[in-house]
Order: structure tokens, then sequence, then C-alpha cells
């Protein structure tokens, strides 16, 4: 057999007999080699043929070969066409890489140019601000230039003027001289210049810019008129009357009043002015179940009505048990207290008469005092007793005796109602009033400075610094330094601050209190403004309350209402403005002081305002410790205390010993000259403590021991460390002595210090005889003090020395008093107790533990917040908010969802008002922080409380209209504001009348929007008005706590008054009369006046100056009365004694002549008024000489007086030769020249010279425009008589009468 191959020949065609390939012919191969797909393939095709021809198998093997080779074809095909196709993709592939390398290319050159355009815009934007920062520059250059500028013209122009004063002296003399028959020869004599001018110029002491004793200028606005000075009846003010401490205080100048009250303050006991209402009680026995019901029922209310009107409320008594010990401390308790009350019924114990005796017998000060007279039916009044109550000589008055029969209960609640009584009328100086009223006095509470808030404890706070500094058994020989600050007060402008220098202790602030007292009481005019710098972190070391402290000062001297930006960052820059405003209005000097400055923080960039140039008439004093003075500050002029002589240092331990009768021997004495040597040990506490240490020795007996451990003490703090022990010594036990130690430690990690009544919650088993002996020992020895109710350490010493002895744990143990603290206060908060002590202290130490998570809760306790800023701790509250991690929007928004929240469960009318106020406090604080669009919604919402829960036209809806006009000002809102401005007005005016300060509120909100939208004269009119409003309000109601202290005062007085006729007693009635008349209680006046002249007649004659004193307030009284034939009467005697005692030239003479010529005239006696104002004249020629200003305002009020008469020929001259003193001494633009253009003009017009007067009435005009522009209007012309009546001589001048 052979191979199949053999069968065919090559090149033959078989054909296919399977039709497997339908017939397809095939080219056989010469040699096949199958495959096995192939070979398995042909298996599949088909069933197998059992039995086939040999012929049939190699048919099947030829179909296999021509599908191979159709596979194949097939093969290539494919391969060729996918072969083009990569060579097409790769032709695409090779575009593509070149249209990639283009744009690639592309994008790198834009990329460039990008880059390029980046970089020029950011050196476009750089050179943007540098451009602004060089114009910042420029312009803070200029103004600094025109400041200086202002300040050399100023200093020169008062140089000529005191120039000009002593050539007026010198011919003076030598007209003497020459009257005398003295020929005197000049060799350089020559014609006198007759036209001599003087220049007078803003902040001179110059008569006319004040209520001084010959009066005040015409004011500006009015055609023609006749100018008398202030009413108001007389203080001592010259030589021959008494001088006193209310020198040239008049009714029409509240701030003269309170500056002058000023002087006499110290002469106050703590008692009145501390904010703490102290309440002793004394009881017996027999009358102990009173006192419980008193003390559990009605002590909590007493202390909830206090805490409302910002006061702390204390109730201290001491046991039966204790009367053998504490007597010293009790009777300083009775001291310090500002009411006693006794309960009582039969007989006192030895211990409580001796009390009775210091508490109601010993009552100079005329402190309220309430007897509980417990009557018995079977009770027959001791003779002891009975004798006690007469000896009361206030009983009167100021001793309310109690008699009660009956429940115990009824007996406490009588009690409790006469206790109520006396805090609010007599301590808080509350006036009842109607119960419509009640809610006036939330009106009341910012009137004072208009829309700024302000907190009275921080006020109350200077005040005690300033009366605990000037507190001194020595003088220390501050005599010399007296004369260095004298000196800077008197030396030529400008200058820069003075720097008093010295090591901690030194006595910087007892010599800057010391000398303020001097000032006050040698200097009224001064204006002084200081602040006493307290520890680090306190808020007397603020720097933004600070700032806002002066300038709300110098706001309130200004008589201006502007807005002030709570912004703290703008305090800075807006206090300079102030200071310069006031300065140009002052007539006076204006003194700075600033007590301890470098414990402010960051003192250097906060009182960057003390480097620029200071106005002419500005004195700035700052003192230091040597080590802590800023590098820059050491250029200024300084003052260093010196270390104390050996002479000071005896002084000063003898009088200490002296008082306490202790006596050292001259081998002590040695000993302790030997010790006070050093640096750190001659200074003026270090001694002080020395001298306490060893007066309470002297008491106990161990002089010798204590004076060595004295002699081991080489500075203050181991001094107070060493009073630590002594005073640990004394305590009775274990138990006393760690209360001691906490107390202390508690008042050393709080902010602004603790009460005692906290102290009585915060440490279990502390009573008040172990807290009273305590505070009394450590008060003694110079280690605690007051302030505004709080017990705080004296000196950072002392706060050194008992950090040091009792806080060596470090930071846990601080951490853990603090947490005491937060418990305490925390809790408070939890029962809806918010006052003034938690919300400071309760987020200040939050802060100071880190405690961000309870900060930021507390913070969201919508009455804390607004008792923060309602206080005006505006600065505080963003800085707490900072530290949570809140910026303005988050907090505004967290507010707002709060107050939705808390409005959900508000219910009756009290909530409802109480949520209003919280609307308006937190749109109020969305205004001060710029976000004016969020603060709408706020103000709206409580103006919509207000008006459904109140009433449409209560003032609180005024409130709410005034405040959100304000944002719609600040947002250029115009229309809006003023229509809102509008309605506040209408309603505040039907709710209080068209006097009240809410009324001068909407006046001069009015006044500002009008000035935005240069209605100059609409603008005006309304300041006129609102000023004008104000001044009456001040002699109503006085300064924030002017009205108070004057009432304190004015009751001091009329204690002082009940002894007999002497003419300092006829001096007090006679001041104690002119208070009340301040107060406008004109009948009290009446009654000490007419007490006042009968003793001044019975003791110094009828014909004394001092009566006609008595008789010029008499009629001064009678005139605010209208009763104007009595006035007429006492002015006309007044004269008469003044005419024949005094000489012609004296001011008091011209005082009652002024005003009885202003009467005459109201009367419609001209021809008696005219020789008066002729001898006005007269007078103010001899005494300022010709060519002074107040000779041109005598001679323009005779000339209206001569136009009234229908006299122009007369009138004529007497306005021209005014107008020419005053363009000689003022210049041709000062406001003084206007007014009297305006006169002339109005003259000229009536004579029938029109060209004339409308050249004079244009010219007055441009000066009026001048005046507004320099001013900006901000405040009414300090030029114009800020009080006292003007009369216009009615004339039938039309409005405007000139063509423009």
């Amino acid at each position: 057999m052979g191979t199949a191959s053999s069968l065919v020949n090559p090149g033959e065609v078989i054909e296919d007999t399977y039709g497997g390939g339908g017939g397809e012919a095939c080219e056989i191969p010469v040699e096949v080699k199958p495959k096995a797909r192939l070979l398995r393939s042909s298996f599949r095709r088909g069933p197998r043929v059992i039995g086939a021809s040999f012929k049939s198998t190699a048919s099947v093997d030829l179909e296999y070969a021509a599908e191979y080779e159709r596979l194949k074809k097939e093969y290539e095909i494919f391969r060729v066409s996918k072969n083009n196709e990569i060579a097409s993709m790769q032709k695409k592939e090779v575009k593509l890489d070149e249209e990639n390398k283009r744009l690639r290319a592309e994008l790198q050159a834009l990329q460039k140019t990008y880059q390029k355009i980046l970089r020029e815009k950011e050196s476009a934007v750089e050179a943007k601000y540098q451009a602004m920062d060089r114009a910042a520059a420029f312009e803070h250059d200029r103004d600094k230039v025109k400041r200086q500028f202002k300040i050399f013209r100023e200093t020169k122009e008062k140089e000529i003027q005191d120039l000009l004063r002593a050539k007026r002296d010198l011919e003076a003399k030598f007209q003497r001289l020459q009257a005398q028959g003295i020929q005197v020869f000049d060799p350089g004599e020559s014609d006198s210049d007759d036209n001599g001018t003087e220049l007078t110029v803003p902040g001179a002491q110059c008569e006319y810019w004040t209520s001084g004793t010959l009066g005040s200028e015409p004011s500006m606005g009015s055609m023609m008129q006749l100018q008398q000075s202030f009413r108001g009846p007389e203080f001592a003010h010259s030589s021959i009357d008494v001088e006193g401490p209310f020198a040239n205080v008049n009714r029409d100048d509240w701030d003269a009043a309170v500056a002058s009250l000023l002087q006499v303050t110290p002469l106050f006991s703590q008692s009145l002015w501390s904010n703490t209402v102290r309440c002793y009680l004394m009881n017996t026995a027999d009358t102990q179940a009173e006192v419980d019901i008193f003390l559990k029922g009605y002590s909590n209310k007493l202390q909830k009505l206090c805490e409302t009107l910002g006061y702390l409320f204390q109730v201290v008594s001491f046991p039966e048990e204790c009367e053998s010990q504490y007597f010293a401390v009790r009777k300083w308790e009775i001291e310090k207290s500002s009411i006693v009350i006794l309960f009582v019924s039969s007989t006192m114990p030895s211990w409580l008469q001796e009390d009775f005796e210091e508490a109601f017998l010993k009552n100079t000060e005329a402190k309220p005092r309430i007897i509980y007279h417990k009557v018995q039916d079977d009770w027959a009044e001791s003779d002891n007793l009975k004798w006690l109550l007469e000896q009361d000589n206030n009983k009167s008055n100021k001793t309310k005796i109690i008699d009660h029969r009956g429940d115990p209960s009824e007996g406490a609640h009588e009690t409790y109602c006469q206790l109520e009584q006396i805090i609010k009328q007599d301590l808080l100086g509350i006036e009842i009033s109607v119960p419509d009223a009640k809610n006036d006095t939330a009106v009341h509470e910012e009137d004072d400075f208009g829309d700024v808030l302000w907190d009275m404890h921080d006020e109350q706070e200077q005040m005690e610094a300033f009366q605990q500094a000037s507190h001194s058994v020595c003088e220390l020989g501050f005599e010399k330094y007296y004369d260095r600050l004298n000196d800077l007060v008197t030396a030529p402008a400008p200058i820069p601050p003075l720097l008093i220098s010295g090591g901690p202790g030194s006595g910087k602030s007892l010599l800057l209190s010391k000398w303020i007292k001097l000032q006050q009481k040698h200097s009224p005019n001064t204006l002084m403004l200081y602040h006493f710098v307290g520890r680090p972190m306190s808020s007397s070391s603020e720097p933004s309350l600070i700032i806002k402290r002066l300038t709300l000062k110098l706001m309130q001297h200004s008589w201006s209402v502007s807005s002030l930006s709570m912004d703290p960052a703008k305090f800075l820059e807006e206090f300079p403005h102030w200071l310069e405003k006031l300065s140009i209005r002052y007539q006076g000097n204006i003194i700075i002081i600033i007590d301890s400055i470098d414990q402010i923080q960051q003192a250097e960039k906060h009182m960057k305002w003390l480097i620029d140039p200071l106005p002419v008439n500005v004195r700035v004093i700052v003192s230091v410790n040597v080590e802590t003075c800023p590098q820059a500050w050491r250029l200024w002029p300084t003052l260093h205390l010196d270390p104390l002589n050996s002479k000071d240092v005896k002084s000063l331990i003898n009088t200490e010993c002296t008082e306490a009768s202790v006596t050292l021997t001259k081998e002590q004495e040695k000993r302790l000259e030997k010790l006070c040597r050093s640096a750190t040990t001659c200074n003026a506490l270090f001694v002080t403590l020395i001298a306490k240490l060893l007066s309470w020795a002297g008491t106990t007996g161990k002089i010798g021991e204590i004076l060595q451990l004295c002699l081991q003490c080489q500075d203050t703090i181991s001094l107070y460390r060493l009073v630590l022990h002594s005073v640990q010594e004394v305590m009775s036990g274990p138990k006393e002595k760690e209360l001691m130690r906490e107390i202390l430690c508690l008042i050393s990690v709080s902010h602004n210090g603790i009460s005692e009544c906290e102290l009585m919650e915060l440490c279990p088993g502390l009573t008040w005889p172990i807290l009273t002996f305590l505070v009394y020992q450590l008060h003694k020895m110079v280690l605690l003090k007051y302030s505004c109710g709080l017990l705080q350490f004296q000196h950072l010493q002392a706060w050194d020395a008992v950090n040091l002895e009792y806080m060596q744990g470090g930071q846990n143990i601080v951490s853990e008093y603090r947490e005491r603290l937060i418990k305490h206060f925390a809790t408070q908060l939890s029962l809806d107790r918010v006052t003034w002590r938690s919300a400071d202290e309760l987020t200040w130490l939050y802060q100071r533990q880190g405690d961000k998570e309870k900060l930021h809760r507390c913070l969201m306790n919508l009455f804390v917040s607004q008792n923060l800023y309602k206080r005006g701790h505006f600065a505080e509250l963003l800085s707490y908010w900072q530290l949570v991690g809140k910026d303005k929007i988050s907090m505004a928004s967290e507010y707002f969802d709060a107050l939705k929240q808390y409005e959900k469960g508000c219910e009756g009318e009290e909530m409802m008002t109480s949520l209003a106020d919280l609307y308006e406090t937190l749109g109020r604080f969305l205004k001060d922080l710029g976000l004016l669009s969020q603060a709408v919604t706020p103000l709206q919402r409580s103006l919509e409380i207000r008006e459904t829960a109140l009433d449409p036209d209560h003032p609180s809806v005024a409130q709410s209209l005034h405040q959100l006009a304000g944002v719609y000002v600040q947002s250029k809102k115009f229309g809006n504001a003023e229509q809102l401005y509008k309605q506040a007005l209408e309603i505040s005016e039907n709710a209080y009348g068209s006097e009240h300060l809410g009324v001068a509120r909407e006046l001069d909100a009015l006044a500002v929007l009008y000035q935005k939208q240069n209605k100059f004269e609409q603008a005006e009119q309304l300041r006129k008005k609102s000023l004008k409003i104000r001044q009456k309000a001040a002699r109503r109601k006085g300064s924030m706590y002017g009205f108070a202290l004057l009432r304190r005062r004015a009751l001091q007085l009329e204690e002082l008054t009940l002894g007999k006729d002497t003419s300092d007693n006829a001096r007090t009635l006679n001041e104690l009369g002119v208070l009340y008349y301040l107060q406008n209680n004109l009948e009290a006046a009446e009654m000490f006046l007419k007490r006042s002249l009968e003793m001044r007649e019975r003791v110094l004659g009828a014909d004394h100056p001092d009566c006609a004193q008595s008789l010029n307030n008499m009629a001064a009284l009678y005139n605010e009365k209208k009763q104007y034939d009595k006035a007429e009467e006492l002015y006309e005697r007044a004269l008469d004694i003044r005419r024949r005692a005094l000489s012609p030239d004296h001011p008091s003479l011209a005082y009652t002549v002024k005003h009885l010529a202003v009467l005459y005239k109201r009367k419609g006696k001209l021809d008696k008024a005219v020789p008066l104002y002729e001898l006005a004249v007269e007078i103010r020629q001899k005494s300022f000489g010709p060519k002074h200003p107040s000779v041109a305002t005598a001679l323009v009020n005779l000339a209206v007086l001569y136009s009234q008469m229908k006299k122009q020929v007369e009138a004529l001259p007497l306005y021209e030769k005014a107008m020419k003193i005053y363009e000689d001494s003022l210049g041709r633009m000062h406001p003084r020249v206007g007014e009297t253009l305006k006169n002339l003009a109005v003259l000229r017009y009536e004579e029938g010279d029109f060209e004339r007067a409308a050249e004079l009435y244009k010219r007055a005009m441009e000066i009026k425009e001048i005046e507004t522009s320099v001013l900006g209007a901000k405040a009414p012309s300090g030029h114009s008589s800020s009080g006292g009546e003007t009369y216009s001589v009615q004339n039938n001048l039309p409005i405007n009468p000139f063509p423009e």
C-alpha cells in the first residue's frame, strides 16, 4: 500500500464529493502536514463511515486542505488590512504627537504670560498699599503739624496776652502813683498806644467765657439781645466774701458745682460714698424673735432690691456671747455702717449701751437710725432707756422710733417697711414715684451720656481709690514735689507729660492724690481728670475702659452728646480729638493724671496719644515704677521720688505710735533708723507697715519681739508676710486660721475682689464676728481695703505676699480656689440670679481657667451678656468670644437663635418686656460690631414686642425707634431714620413733657441727622433747644453722681447748723440754701437762706458784706419764683451795702448791679436800668482796662437797652465801639464780632439804611459759616452763653430781609 500522496499527481484538481466546500476547487500542495486542530475538526464533521474505501479517506484529506487554503487566504487578507490600519494609526499618532507638542508649547507660553500678569498684579497691589500707607502717614503728619502749629499759635497768643496784661498792670500802678502826686520819670516816654489791643484766645483765663461774676457774652443766633450773667444765688467768690469749698458755683454751671463738691468729698465717711448698704443690728435678748424673723424673711428681699440697682446689701450683727469681745471691731463696724437698727424692749445690758452711745449719741454724720421699741402690757419704761433716748440729738429727723405692741412677725414687717423706705430715699436716692413711672429708671440710666453705655462701679472705684490714696498721717516732705508739679501747670506749652517715678511703695499715689486735693482747693477752674490703676488684670487696668472713662469725662464737661464708638480700637483715635475739642472751650487748665500707668496692659500701644503734642492748656502727669517704665517714656521730664530721710522715717513712726499710745526707746528708734536706710526699706509703704506693726504690738505687749522680727525683713513683701503671721497668731484656733487662709486665697484668685456676703457663702463655718475681726485686723495693717464693697489688697506687694505665703502649690491650688468661685457664681446663674458680680467674675474665671466650653455656655446666657454690654464692658465681651473662637457672624447667629428659643417660653407682660430688652441689646451690640444689616431684625422685633405688650405710645417704644433709627443713619438711610426719630420725639414729648432728657436725646439725634444732610440751620436750632433742656435737667438732677453727693452733703450741712449763732454756721446755712436751690427745692432753699440772713445780721451786723451776699441770694430765689417786687427790694438793699462797703470796681458790686439792672428791665423800668448798665461799663473798664472784651460786652448790653428805648442815636456809637474792641482783641472773624454785626445790621435796617444793613448782615453770616465749619456743628459754641436768660428786642425785621 502506498501513501495517499502517491495516488494524485501534482497539480491535479480533485472535486470534493462531500460537498463540504460547495464544489470549490482546491489546489493540493506537494506536501501536506495537517495540524491536530484540523484533524480533530475533520473528525467532527459528520458521522464516521464504517467500512469506507480507501478512496473516501483521501477525499476527506483533500477537503481539509481546501479549508486550510481558504483560511489562509482570509488570514492574509485580514493581515494586510490590519497592517494598513496600523500604518494609518501610526501616521495619525505622528500627527497627534506633533499637535500635542504644539499645544504644550502654547500652554507653556500661556503659563509664562499668567505668571507675568500675576507678578504685575501683586506689584500693583503692593504699590497701592504703599501709597495708602504713605497717604495715611501724610494725613497723620499733616494733622500733627496742624496741632503743633495750633499749639504754637495759641502759645504765642497767650504770651502776648500775658504781656499785655502785665502792661495794663504797670499802667494801672503808674496811674495810681500819678494820682498820689508822685512824679515818675520815664526816659522812653512817648505817646501812649491808644490803639493797643488785647488778644484773648480759647482757653485763656477770661471772664466772659464762663459764668464769671460779670456775666457772659451774647450768644450766636439772636438779632439783638441784652445779656446777663448766669442766674443763681451767690457762693463766696471774692476776697471780701467768705471763701469756701463752693466758690464760684451758680445754678446754671453744674459742672463747677460738682467740681467744687469734689473738694469736700474727702470729708465724707466711707459709708456715704460706698456702694454697699451696711445694716448693723443690735438687740436685747427679749427681741431675738423679731431679729430672727427679720433676718430670715426680709434680708433676702432687701438684698435683691439693692442688687437690682447695682448695690451690695449686708446685715452685720454680733451675738450676745460676744459682749466682752470685739469692742473695737464693733465700733469700726458702726462707723462703716450705713444704717443702725436697735431692737430693744425694757433694759439694755452695758455692752449694748456702749454700742448705742457709739451709734446714736456720736452720730455726727447724721446717718439714718431705727429704734424698734417693743412695748409690753406690763412694762414700765426704765429710767436708763428713757435717758438714752432723750440724749439722741437726731431723734427728731434721723432716728426713726417704732413703738410696737403685738406679734413679733408684725414688728419685723414694720421694721422692714421702714428700712426699705430709708434705703430707697436716703441711701440710694430713689424718689418715690407713681406706679406709672416704674419703668422710667431704664430710660434715665442712659440719659447722662446719651447712647453711651457706662458702668457706675468703675467710676465708684475711682472715687474710692482717690479717697484711700489721699489718706495719710504724714505729708512725708511732699512740699518740694508740690512746687515742681505747680511749675508744670504754669510752664509755657507745649510740654510733654511729666513722669513721676519711684520704687514700689514710694508714695506716688499719695503724692498725686494730695496734690489733686490742693489743686481743687486753690484752683477751682482747673479740670482734674484722674485714674488710679489697680492690680494687673483687674478692670481698673483695662486700657479700653480707661480711655473710655476719660473720653466720657471730656464729653460731660463739654456738654456734648455726640455718639461714641464702642469699638475699643477707636477709643485711642477719638480721645485726642475730644481732648482738643474741650481744650478749645474750657477756660482753665485741664490736667490728666494716670497713676501706675505701667500696670496697664500694653501701655505703650494704648497710650501712644501721650507722644503727640498736647493742646496748650492741657497737662498730663503719669506715675510709673522705675523697673517697669517703658524705655520710650524715660526721655520725658521726670520727677523721681527720693527715699525717705531719717527725719521723715522718725516722724511717720512716731505719729503712728503716738496714736496707739506706744512709746519707743532711743535704742529702738536707732535700730529702726538703721534698718530704713537701704533702697528697699526707706520707702513710705515699708515704714508705714513697721509703724503699724509696732502700734499693734504695743497693745499686746510684744514690742521687742515684733521689732526683732521687723529687723530681719529687708523688703516690703517679707514685712507683709510678717503681718500675716502676726494676725494669724491672734486668731483663736486652727479653724479660724484656716478660714483666714481661705479668705485671702479667694480674694487673691478673684478678678476684682470678693464681698463679705460672698465670703459668708463660700466659707462654711464662717461667722460675722470672725470675718469682721479678721477684716478689721488686715485693714488696720494696710493689707486689705474696700473697693465698690469688695475686699481687695491695698498694694501689689500685699498680693505677692499672700501668693508666696499661701499659694505655694502652684497652678493647682490656684485652680482649686477658682473652681470654688466658679461653683458659687454658677449656682447663682442656675437660680436666674444674674448680677454685675456674677457677670464679671464668672466669665473672667472661665477665661483664666481656659475652659472654652463653659465660657461659651456662660456667654450664651443672654442676661450675662446683656449685663456686660450694658455696663460698657464691650471690649471684654469681645475678648471672651475671640477666646471661644467665634467670629462676628457666628456670634450674632448664636445670640439670635438663643433669643428665638427663649422667646418660646415667654408669657406675660414682664417676660415680654424683658425679651424686648434682650432684642434691643442684641441689636445695639450688632450695630457696634458693624453688622448693620443683622442689627435691623432684632431691633424691629424689640419694637414689635413693646408696641404689643406695652402700648404704642409707651416711652420704651420711643427707645426702640431711636435705636432702629441709629442703624438707619449708619446705613445712610436718612429718610427712614428721620421718620423714626420724629416718632420717638413725639412719644417722648407726650410721655415726659417738652423739657425731659429723653426729648433732648431725640433732638440731638435729629440734629446729627440734619448735620449729615448738610441742613445746618435746622441742626443748630435743634441743638440749642436740646442744650437748654439739658441745662435745666442738670439743675434738677445733676451729673451722674453729683446729685446724690450734693444731697448727702446737704444733709451733713443741715446737721452741722444746729449749734449756736456763728459766722461759720451762717455761711454753712447759706451754702445749704444754695444746694437746695440747685436741687430745685425752692421752699427749703428759702428757709435756709432766711436763717442765714437773720444769723448774719445778728452776729455781723446789717451792713456787713456777708449780709449783702445773703440778700443777693434771697433776691435770686424770689426772681426764680417770679416774685419780682421782693427780689427788687432785696437787690436794692444788697447794692446799697456793697456800694458803701466795697470798692467801686469790686466784682461783687458788679454782680448785684447787673442783676438789678436786668430785673429793672424785666419790669419795664428802663430809666432805672440805664444808670446801672452805665455803671457796669465803668466797673469793667476799671477792672479790665478799656480794651478788654468784657467792656465790649457791657457796651453791647447798654446799646441793646437804648435800642429798646428807641434811642438809636445813643446805641449806634456803643455798638461801633464794642465791635472795634472785639476786632482788636479777638480778631475780625470771631463770633463776638459776628454777633455785634448782626445787632448793627438790625439798627441800620430800622434807620432805613438798607444797603449798609445788608453789608453788615452778610459779613455776620460769613463769620457764622466759618465758625460752623470749624466746629463742625458738633457741639454748641463755647463762646455763647450756656446758661442764663437772653433778652431779644422785638422788631419788625423780616426773617431774611436781604437778598443773597
